[in-house]
Order: C-alpha cells, then sequence, then structure tokens
C-alpha cells in the first residue's frame, strides 16, 4: 500500500526515499533550521511533502553538486526553501522566477566575502600542482605563513576537494555497509 503524495513520512521512510542513514537527517536538522519536521509523543518525526523536497534538495546540493553545508545554508539564506526544492525536482522556471525576484531586491553591489567559494570539489583557483604550499614553487616564492590564522585560496580549494573525496568515500562505504 502506497501512501498519498499529501501523506507525512516517517524518518525511515524519507531516510530510504532519499538513500541516506537516519542519523544524517537528524543531523541536518541541527545545521538546517527550515527542516522542521513534526514531532509526535516519543520524539517520533513526521516529515511533511514540503519538508522531504526540501531535503532531497539539500541532498541533491550536497552530494551531486558538492556544495559544503554552508553553502546550503547561505543558498537557502538567499533564495529560501522554495529554490533548493525547485532545484531536487529540477523546476527551472521556478528557480528562474526566484532568483529574477531576489536580484531586483538586490540591485545594490555587494562586496564579496571568503565564504563566497562554497563549491566543493570545483575550486575557483587553478591548481598550480603544489600541495599545500609545498613543491612545484620555488624557494623564493614560498610563502611562509606563521602566525597566519587563515588559509590561501588555493589551499582552501585543495582543502575542500580532499574533504569532498573524502564525504564521497564514506558515503560510498555506508553504502556497503
Amino acid at each position: 500500500m502506497d501512501k498519498s503524495p499529501d501523506a507525512f513520512r516517517t524518518i525511515s521512510e524519507v531516510a530510504d526515499d532519499l538513500d541516506l542513514p537516519q542519523h544524517v537527517l537528524r543531523f541536518w536538522e541541527t545545521r538546517f533550521p527550515q527542516i522542521k519536521p513534526m514531532k509526535r509523543g516519543g520524539g517520533r518525526r513526521y516529515y511533511r511533502p514540503e519538508d522531504v523536497d526540501l531535503l532531497k534538495g539539500i541532498r541533491h546540493l550536497l552530494y551531486d553538486h558538492g556544495y559544503t553545508i554552508k553553502g546550503v545554508q547561505k543558498l537557502l539564506k538567499t533564495n529560501g526553501n522554495k529554490f533548493v526544492s525547485a532545484i531536487a525536482s529540477g523546476d527551472i522556471a521556478t528557480m528562474e522566477a526566484i532568483m529574477a525576484a531576489n536580484s531586483e531586491k538586490n540591485a545594490e553591489p555587494k562586496i564579496s566575502t571568503q565564504e563566497e567559494d562554497q563549491v566543493v570539489g570545483r575550486p575557483k583557483v587553478k591548481p598550480s600542482g603544489r600541495f599545500f604550499g609545498f613543491g612545484g614553487a620555488g624557494e623564493d616564492q614560498l610563502e611562509v605563513s606563521v602566525g597566519r590564522s587563515s588559509v590561501g585560496k588555493e589551499d582552501r580549494a585543495l582543502l575542500q576537494e580532499a574533504l569532498f573525496d573524502l564525504l564521497e568515500c564514506k558515503r560510498l562505504l555506508d553504502q556497503v555497509r
């Protein structure tokens, strides 16, 4: 017996539908305040269809497009839940309408921040063949970052690539288990 599309789903049904462990959904609830399942007695979670669509969008951005959690949080903050849900369903018309509405609101120019580069696996900086400042650069070009807490853009891009690879490995291992 299948449920109607408007029916609420349990966490196990949503986890099976998204091919994710249940603990990942619980973790996402702590990172994305937009995910608010209804909780019944005993703490049982029931997800509305809108929650499921939002979770599909978040999963799609994190696993398929390589966004970081912070990047998805930023997308949710700037474009809203409907935009992320539309990404998962492939509703390009809705995404374009939301982006057009947001661009009209934010017509003034914005100063770019360090957090702008939130896509994992596709760095904006072209890799130069060196790894975290070692090798590939001459002694005169080697930058020593003693006393600095910031990481350079290129090193940050390499770290994001490594993180994406590790997350993908973990996801594959979880599927095997």
